[in-house]
């Protein structure tokens, strides 16, 4: 019997030799690379979901046409999958660990956002993708999934990482240097253009609204603070026990990352990453004070020799802010939306409905809920509930090592996250930026497998007789 392999190069052989009658050889030149690109995924998954880290990281919103028009990084995730079950009928598929609470409760979720995709798709009358977007939406979720089939040891949990810190360099070095050079966040927007993103009109529209703001390829300035407070800890804590070129890289994503998460203005990034700073450090969780002075010396430092810094920072706090203000408008509102969409308005649009005289929620909670329903909400609780009872984080002091290094910066970062969502909603169903929430939740659950020995209990010294 002929091997598959085999198979497979004859079939390519004759399908690109039949293709150079009718295309130009350019084309056929990038439909061979990316046939090869395809396979190798296919061959070997684990190169997907780097590549996926690494451009999500540094260009999340850079399109691709692959039939429909997707994000590259979306296309890389849906790619990853055809090489794992490709991989599973072959009957190479790693050994998998018993589902934990946590993955069972994610398909809980995944399973009933299909009632308010359909009660959507025929109670909202507006224009909309409501199936492309529920796929898309379920693709991020399903980072975790794939994180929990592919990372399988410390050697592959370290590529991923360094894949993910290398992709947040690119991106800051890109949006730093653009930002010292013209201090205009729309200076950003050809760039972005020529890169693939959308037309530049909703570009120069993401960022009119604050162009003393930083400009990212993250577009919205909360988004960036949000990417930036859920991979800070992560750069931190990788860079500490690890020499060489990896400490170096982890500091310089932290350092620059810090500074890029200040010029973002982001008010939730910033309150959150010090809450949970400050609460490490109240845990004694070594290295986090002094980290904390750092920060303060840093973060003080740039706000002296940058004055539109000091203008949003003597503002963002205040109820007169204009920001402060829709907020508060949203949550009155809210009420109102929760009882004309019951079981949420699903994913044919994003709130608020058009036409419908509401306003959206800036709140990750309840935007489950008007995005999902009450269930919605409760099941995203029910999934980070059994994430912090499996992982525990923080249950008392304990050294850096190379071995729970990512376990603690993946938790906090998580923590970021999570108390970012009580001021903005984007960690919710913000495309590509919660694949990277789901894959912190993969990387914590693998570590706890790989090292269970990171979340015990530090043994007491009994007193002596």
């Amino acid at each position: 019997m002929m091997p598959i392999g085999v198979g497979i190069a004859i079939f390519c052989g004759l399908f690109f030799g039949a293709l150079l009658w009718v295309l130009s050889l350019p084309k056929l030149m990038i439909l061979i690379a990316g046939s090869a690109f395809a396979l190798t995924v296919m061959r070997t998954p684990l190169i997907g979901l780097l590549i996926f880290a690494f451009v999500a990281a540094f260009l999340p919103y850079s399109t691709l046409e692959v039939g429909v028009r997707t994000t590259a990084s979306e296309a890389l995730l849906a790619l990853t999958w055809v090489g794992v079950l490709w991989q599973g009928f072959l009957s190479k598929q790693p050994r998998l660990y018993p589902r934990s609470g946590t993955e069972r409760a994610l398909g809980w979720l995944l399973m009933w956002s299909a009632i308010p995709f359909v009660v959507g798709q025929f109670v909202i009358q507006a224009e909309g993708g409501g199936p492309t977007n529920w796929i898309r939406w379920m693709l991020n979720l399903s980072a975790m999934f794939l994180v929990i089939r592919l990372i399988q040891d410390d050697n592959t949990a370290e590529k991923l990482t360094v894949a993910m810190l290398l992709g947040t360099l690119a991106m800051l070095l890109l949006s730093l240097g653009v930002f010292a050079k013209s201090r205009d966040a729309n200076a950003l927007t050809p760039i972005l253009t020529a890169l693939k993103y959308p037309h530049q009109a909703y570009l120069e529209d993401m960022f009119t609204a604050g162009t003393t703001r930083l400009s990212t390829p993250w577009l919205h300035p909360n988004s960036t603070g949000g990417a930036l407070a859920i991979t800070i800890p992560v750069a931190l804590f990788f860079a500490l026990p690890r020499p060489g070129w990896k400490r170096a890289l982890g500091l310089s994503v932290a350092l620059l990352g810090s500074a890029g998460l200040l010029l973002s203005g982001s008010r939730g990034a910033l309150l959150s990453l010090g809450l949970v700073v400050i609460w490490m450090a109240s845990r004694r969780v070594p290295y986090t004070a002094r980290i904390l002075i750092a920060g303060i010396a840093f973060g003080c430092m740039l706000v002296l020799v940058y004055p539109p810094l000091q203008e949003r920072l003597a503002t963002m706090f205040l109820s007169s802010n204009a920001s402060t203000g829709i907020r508060l408008q949203e949550y009155a509102m809210f009420p109102e939306a929760m009882a004309r969409y019951p079981l949420g308005i699903g994913f044919k649009v994003d709130p608020p409905v058009p036409g419908s005289g509401l306003m959206g929620i800036s709140n990750l909670w309840l935007n489950f809920i008007y995005k999902l329903g009450v269930p919605g909400m409760l099941l995203f609780i029910a999934v980070t509930w059994f994430w912090w009872r499996e992982t525990r984080p923080y249950l008392g002091a304990v050294r850096v090592t190379r071995e729970n290094s990512l376990w603690l910066g993946c938790s906090s970062g998580l923590l970021c996250a999570l108390l970012t969502g009580i001021f903005d909603h984007y960690f919710s169903l913000t495309y590509v930026l919660i694949a990277f929430f789901w894959l912190f939740i993969g990387l914590t659950l693998q570590q706890v497998r790989l090292h269970p020995e990171i979340i015990s209990p530090m043994p007491t010294r009994r007193a002596s007789p």
